[in-house]
C-alpha cells in the first residue's frame, strides 16, 4: 500500500472534532467578554466577584496542566504507578492545605488593600521596592517553562492521533507541534485579550468540565479496549511487573522529596491572582473539599493509562513518552469521533492553565512595573488594559519561540518549574505567620535559590555529562528530587538572615497581624 493510500484509509473526523471544540471555545470567549465591565480591575481580578463554584473550576483548572495529563501518563509509562504516590496523592492534600492557610489569608489581604499581584503583597509586606523586582523576572522565568509544558503536550498530542492523516502536506503526515501551538495561543489569547481574567474563569470552567468528562470516558473505553481493568492490570503484570509496584522504579529518598513539590501552588502567581477574584472566604470551602476528589479523577485514570500502554507493548512514537497517551488512545480508540473528543478533552486541560497564566504575567508586568515606577494616575483604565494586553502577547511570542526547540521530557521540565516555585514557599508562609522575617532575609533567601537552582537545572537540562545523558530518569541529588535542596536552602537562609537583620516595622505588624488594622 503507497503512503497516498494509506493517508485515505485514516480517518479526519478526530480534526474536525477538534476543530468544532475550539470554535466553541471562541464563542463562549465573545459571550465571556460581554461580561465585562471595562475596568483594569475586572481585567486582572474579575472585580472579586467570583463565586464557589466557578472558583473551584477555575482554581482546579488552572492547577491541572499538560503535565498532570500528558506528562503524567509517560511518566506512569516509565516508572511506574508509584507516580501516583510522587505527585497525586500528596498532591491532593497539599494543595486544599495550602488554599486553607495561605489562599484565604491572602484573600482577605488583598481584599483590605486592594492588591491585585502577588507581587504587590510582597513589597508591602516586606518594606521593599527592590523585592518587588527581583520577585518579577523570577516569576515570569518559571511561568514561561510552565506555558511551554502546554504548548509541548498540546503538540504531542496531536502529532500522535493525527499520524498519516496529511502525507503530502507534513513530514510523517501528522500535525507538526508548532502549527498545534500556533492555534492553542491564538485560540487563548482571542477570549483572554478582551475579557482577562473574567473570560478565563468561564473557559477554565468549560474546559475543566470537558476534560474531566472526557478522562473518565477515555478511561472507560480504553479499559474495555484491553478487556477491563483486571485483565489490562494482568497484562502489565506480566510484560512489566516492575510498573505495578507500589514505588515502581522510584528511591524512597525521592519518592517522600517529591512530597514538596506540590507547595509550589503557594507561589503560583496565576493562581494567587485566581484567589483574589473570590466574592467572600466562604467562596473557599467547595474548593477545599472538592480539589482532593478531582486531582484523583484526572490522575488515577492517565496513570492507569500509562502503565497499561507499556504492558500491551505500545510505544513512545519517535521515543517521546509526551506522545504516549495521544498514541494509546490513536491505538485503541478506532472510533474516529471518541479519539477527537478525547483529544479535545486533553487540549481542555492544557488551556485551561495558559489563560490564566498569561492573565497574570500581563498583570505582573502593567501593575509591578510600570504602574509600580510612573504612577497610577498617569494612565487611563482603558492604557492599563492595553499595556497588559501588549505584554501578554510578548510572552505568548517568547513561549512559541521556546516551544520549537522542546526538551524530551514535560513532567521532568514540570518537576523543575514547580520546585522553584515550591522553594518560595518558605518566603509566603513566613510573611503570613512570622512576624520576624525580614526584607533582607527574603530578598538573601530569594537569591541563594534562585542560584542554587539554577546550577542544577544547568547540570540536569541545560549542559548535562555524558553520565547523565546515559543514566535518563530523574535527576537526583544524594537520592533526593532538587526541590530537597533548594528548599533547605531557601528555608535556612531566611530564617538565618531575618534573626540577624533589623526586624520590620510595628506599623507594618500591625497592618498584616492585627485584624483590626485598616
Amino acid at each position: 500500500m503507497t503512503i497516498a493510500q494509506a493517508a485515505a484509509n485514516v480517518s479526519l473526523i478526530p480534526i474536525y472534532v477538534i476543530g468544532v471544540y475550539l470554535a466553541l471555545l471562541l464563542l463562549l470567549g465573545v459571550f465571556s467578554a460581554r461580561l465585562f465591565r471595562g475596568t483594569s480591575a475586572d481585567y486582572f481580578v474579575a472585580s472579586r466577584s467570583i463565586g464557589p463554584f466557578l472558583l473551584l473550576m477555575s482554581v482546579f483548572g488552572t492547577t491541572m496542566t499538560a503535565f498532570a495529563l500528558v506528562g503524567s501518563t509517560g511518566k506512569a509509562f516509565e516508572s511506574g504507578i508509584g507516580v501516583y504516590g510522587l505527585m497525586a496523592s500528596s498532591s491532593g492534600l497539599v494543595h486544599s492545605l495550602v488554599f486553607f492557610f495561605i489562599g484565604i489569608k491572602l484573600w482577605a489581604i488583598g481584599k483590605r488593600y486592594n492588591y491585585v499581584t502577588q507581587i504587590q503583597f510582597f513589597r508591602a509586606r516586606f518594606e521593599s521596592n527592590a523585592l518587588g523586582y527581583l520577585l518579577f523576572p523570577i516569576l515570569v522565568g518559571l511561568v514561561i517553562p510552565y506555558l511551554l509544558i502546554g504548548l509541548l503536550g498540546a503538540g504531542a498530542t496531536v502529532a500522535a492521533i493525527s499520524r498519516g492523516m496529511f502525507p503530502d502536506i507534513f513530514e510523517g503526515g501528522s500535525i507538526p507541534g508548532w502549527l498545534t501551538g500556533l492555534v492553542i495561543c491564538s485560540v487563548v489569547l482571542f477570549y483572554i485579550f478582551f475579557g482577562g481574567l473574567r473570560s478565563a474563569a468561564w473557559a477554565n470552567a468549560f474546559q475543566t468540565i470537558v476534560f474531566m468528562i472526557t478522562g473518565v470516558i477515555a478511561f472507560t473505553l480504553i479499559s474495555q479496549a484491553l478487556g477491563g481493568v483486571t485483565e489490562a492490570s494482568s497484562q502489565t503484570l506480566a510484560n512489566a511487573p516492575d510498573l505495578l509496584a507500589r514505588e515502581g522504579m522510584i528511591g524512597h529518598a525521592q519518592f517522600l522529596t517529591y512530597m514538596l513539590v506540590p507547595l509550589s501552588v503557594g507561589m503560583f502567581p496565576h493562581l494567587f491572582q485566581h484567589w483574589l477574584t473570590a466574592k467572600s472566604a466562604k467562596t473557599f470551602r467547595l474548593t477545599v473539599i472538592a480539589h482532593p476528589l478531582f486531582i484523583m479523577i484526572v490522575w488515577v485514570p492517565c496513570i492507569l493509562i500509562g502503565v497499561w500502554a507499556m504492558g500491551e507493548g505500545i510505544t513512545a512514537p519517535r521515543g517521546n513518552v509526551n506522545a504516549v497517551l495521544g498514541a494509546t488512545v490513536g491505538r485503541l480508540l478506532h472510533d474516529p469521533f471518541m479519539t477527537g473528543l478525547l483529544t479535545a478533552g486533553i487540549l481542555a486541560a492544557i488551556m485551561s492553565s495558559l489563560d490564566s497564566q498569561f492573565v497574570c504575567l500581563g498583570s505582573m508586568f502593567t501593575n509591578d512595573i510600570v504602574i509600580h515606577a510612573t504612577g497610577r494616575d498617569r494612565f487611563t483604565d482603558r492604557q492599563i488594559i492595553m499595556m497588559g494586553r501588549m505584554f501578554i502577547v510578548f510572552v505568548v511570542a517568547i513561549t512559541f519561540v521556546f516551544s520549537l526547540f522542546p526538551p524530551p521530557k514535560i513532567f521532568n521540565l514540570a518537576v523543575w518549574c514547580f520546585s522553584g516555585f515550591a522553594s518560595l514557599f518558605p518566603i509566603v508562609f513566613a510573611a503570613l505567620y512570622w512576624k520576624r522575617v525580614t526584607k533582607t532575609g527574603a530578598i538573601a533567601s530569594i537569591l541563594a535559590m534562585t542560584v542554587v537552582w539554577f546550577v542544577l537545572f544547568y547540570q540536569d537540562v541545560i549542559n548535562p555529562s555524558a553520565e547523565r545523558i546515559a543514566e535518563g530518569g530523574d535527576y537526583l541529588v544524594w537520592g533526593m528530587m532538587p526541590v530537597a535542596i533548594t528548599f533547605a536552602v531557601s528555608s535556612l537562609t531566611l530564617v538565618v538572615v531575618s534573626l540577624i537583620t533589623k526586624p520590620p516595622s510595628e506599623s507594618t505588624i500591625e497592618k498584616f497581624f492585627d485584624l483590626k488594622a485598616g
